[in-house]
């Protein structure tokens, strides 16, 4: 029940979260082969996650 009132109320946000959790990974795999060092990494995760808000703002306009 939680969840569901959640999803109703939050649509954008939990957009945001799912949308984060399959573009982190496929930014890492995608990233496996580049020696990057640890700082530019979470900068490029940190960088992921907001585009995934930005993604989920843009679908929300009607």
């Amino acid at each position: 029940m939680f969840a569901r009132r959640f999803f109703s109320q939050h649509p954008r946000l939990v957009a945001w979260f799912v949308l984060a959790v399959f573009m982190v990974p496929t930014l890492l795999w995608a990233a496996r082969d580049v020696e990057l060092l640890p700082r530019q990494l979470a900068a490029l995760v940190v960088s992921t996650i907001v585009l995934a808000g930005l993604c989920a703002w843009i679908i929300g306009w009607e």
